[in-house]
């Protein structure tokens, strides 16, 4: 195995919540060194205060001991070294700009003028290094816009027009369970970051890369053609099933539910064979995929009853052994635990700094696998300045003069 794809890039991570810690999460995945700057006048990163926490005696909803350590902080802080630094502070500025000085990126998810009024922007930036790539992450755009420019997953879902994307016709709007809002802009964002890279590496010129929440989101949105399936009279939501797709959709069984997605005429042939009804497959109702969604409701009707009475196995195993795809609706604590993904370390265990894999909590893994690489974490979240003498002393090359005074001044 060669180094990780990512070996000897440095990241500066200005990051807070989820949708900044998570890129920034990947990228030390990929083998960066990722430098987490926090603000020690503030307990540094918001999730090391979001319960539940662990600690000697396992998961607790409150935090009783210094060595408690909060779930989301364990999971989105892994791989990452941790370092104090109040950048309100005008003493902060000559230690960041050494931080930046020969950083290979710098990652932010502030308000739109944060960056400017704490001399953290990407111009002030530019001036110190002009290779480095520096990727904002915010609720719509680095210019702003909406009132305040924060944004939560939820405001962000509303917003894109997913929440009328699922439920039945004239339900409520439905939230999604994953913060979707928070998981996307990441992905772009990783995408972005390590595209500019790679031309920084061309050109010896960095340059900003920006993404905002709200336009992920709403890329992906876009992605389904809801304007044209309404324009035709298709609904846009349509809950559990997919008319357009028929047969498919989420089905109910004895004890469970089955998901079934066979739009194609091979895959429709299958679904009636093993429903007992090949007598169909030439009917004019069901015979052509343009039938078929013409006669949806009917369709899913016939299907609907044979699983009604059968084990979601049995529904399952008949399912696949004529070639349609279907699967068990499962649990989220038992999806984590399949033996596939954690063979393929797509979800590993989280560990405790101190107390190890104390519990069974589960977390992301990298979802990538390479032929002559490993991504993956290999070291637990840090302590609150975990990292200070190292990135200070020993990468930077502070005294233990210039260290005590930072120190006293509380500017680290």
């Amino acid at each position: 195995m060669t180094d990780q794809p990512l070996a000897g890039r440095t990241i500066i991570d200005l990051t807070t919540a989820l949708a900044g810690p998570y890129a920034t999460l990947l990228l030390a995945g990929l083998g960066a060194t990722v430098i987490k700057v926090e603000n020690p006048a503030t307990d540094g990163e918001t999730a090391r205060n979001n319960a539940p926490y662990v600690g000697k005696q396992g998961l607790s909803l409150e935090s009783s001991e210094p060595d408690d350590m909060s779930v989301s902080m364990l999971v989105r802080g892994r791989n990452k070294l941790s370092v104090t630094l109040n950048l309100k502070d005008p003493l902060a500025r000559p230690v960041f700009a050494d931080l930046v000085r020969d950083a290979d990126a710098v990652v932010e998810n502030y308000s739109p003028g944060v960056t400017e009024r704490l001399g953290v922007d990407y111009a002030t930036v530019r001036e110190i290094n002009p290779k480095i790539v520096y990727t904002s992450i915010s609720g719509f755009g680095s210019q702003g816009g909406r009132g305040s420019g924060k944004a939560m997953d939820s405001i962000i879902q509303a917003l894109s027009g997913v929440m009328m994307t699922a439920g039945e016709p004239g339900d409520d709007p439905v939230r999604f369970g994953l913060p979707v809002g928070d998981l996307t802009a990441p992905l772009f964002a990783v995408i972005g970051t390590l595209s500019a890279l790679m031309q920084a590496d061309r050109t010896g010129e960095g340059q900003h890369v920006d993404v905002s929440m709200l336009g992920a989101l709403t890329s992906l949105v876009a992605c389904e053609p809801f304007e044209a399936l309404d324009a035709v009279g298709i609904p846009q939501r349509t809950g559990s099933m997919v008319p357009r797709l028929a047969p498919f959709g989420i089905l109910p069984a004895a004890d469970g539910h089955v998901a079934l997605c066979a739009p194609t005429d091979a895959f429709a042939h299958g679904t009636l064979h093993a429903i007992g009804r090949a007598d169909l497959i030439d009917d004019d109702r069901f015979a052509s995929r343009d039938q078929r969604v013409r006669h949806a409701d009917e369709l899913h009707e016939l299907v609907r009853t044979w699983c009604a009475d059968r084990p979601v196995a049995e529904v399952v195993d008949m399912l696949t052994e004529h070639g349609v795809p279907a699967a068990e609706v499962r649990e989220p604590r038992e999806a984590v635990r399949d033996p596939l993904v954690r063979d393929r370390e797509e979800v590993v265990p989280v560990a405790h700094p101190r107390y190890g894999t104390a519990t069974e909590l589960t977390a992301s893994g990298m979802p990538i696998r390479f032929s002559a690489t490993r991504a993956g974490f290999d070291r637990p979240a840090p302590a609150l300045g975990e990292h200070n003498d190292h990135v200070y002393r020993e990468l930077l090359g502070y005294s233990e003069r210039q260290l005590a005074e930072l120190s006293t001044k509380s500017v680290i």
